[in-house]
This record gives C-alpha cells, structure tokens and sequence, in this order.
C-alpha cells in the first residue's frame, strides 16, 4: 500500500495541495497509486487538504499525534521549527510512515513545494 504523507501552513489552498502531491507522484519509484492521504490530527479542518482529497477521489487519514511521534523516529528529516509550531518535528514523513503501519519504509523523503510538504511511504497495512 502507497500512502502519500501531507503537512502545510494553516489555510492552504486546495491548488497548492493538489500540485505538491502530484509533483511527489511524480518522483515515486515505481509510479503506484496510492490507496489513500494522511496527514495530523490536528489538520482535521483545513479544507485545502479536504478538497484535495475529495478531488483526488482518494480517503485522507487524520493521524494521532502519538502515532506522528513514533513514527517520526523513522522519519529522515526532523524540523525544530515545525516541532516547536505543532509539537512533532515530522508531519508528512511521519504521517506517511505512520499511515502505512508499523513494517513501511519511504519511497520518497519529503520534498517542499510553496506551503505543502509531501512524503510518500510504502507499507502493508490496510
């Protein structure tokens, strides 16, 4: 299972969204669609990621932040500026590994596109 890992700025637009996922799509080893999006909890509410999803027809998974921390000790690439904002020093790396279980490993280390930071991880969870 692909899992395309999601972290942004408050307030994203939903073209940002779609055009760093695509660009992270792009770049995959291998070119598998992924079964769904994931990104924190805390997330639960930005539309630009929600409409993202809805238009990517794919589900987009809200990970807890103690699921984000134990999957960030996986993650290559921890940010102190993001730890301090939201308290985890990962989003997408580790919402991408978190998302795709506890055995997924990243096909792509997260890659900065204006305000969204994508990831994608391979797993075997469903």
């Amino acid at each position: 299972m692909i899992v395309v890992g999601i972290g942004t700025r408050r307030g994203v637009d939903v073209r940002d969204v779609l055009a760093a996922v695509r660009a992270a799509l792009s770049m995959q080893p291998g070119g598998l669609a992924p079964a769904h999006l994931a990104t924190a909890s805390f997330k639960r509410h930005e539309h630009g990621l929600i409409e993202a999803a809805n238009q990517l027809r794919l589900p987009l998974v809200f990970v807890e932040n103690a699921a984000l921390e134990q999957a960030a000790t996986r993650a290559p690439h921890a940010s102190v500026r993001v730890a301090a904002l939201v308290g985890v020093a990962s989003v997408a790396e580790a919402a991408a590994l978190a998302a795709a279980g506890p055995d997924s490993r990243l096909l792509l280390a997260r890659i900065v596109l204006g305000a969204v930071t994508c990831a994608i991880a391979e797993g075997t969870s469903t």
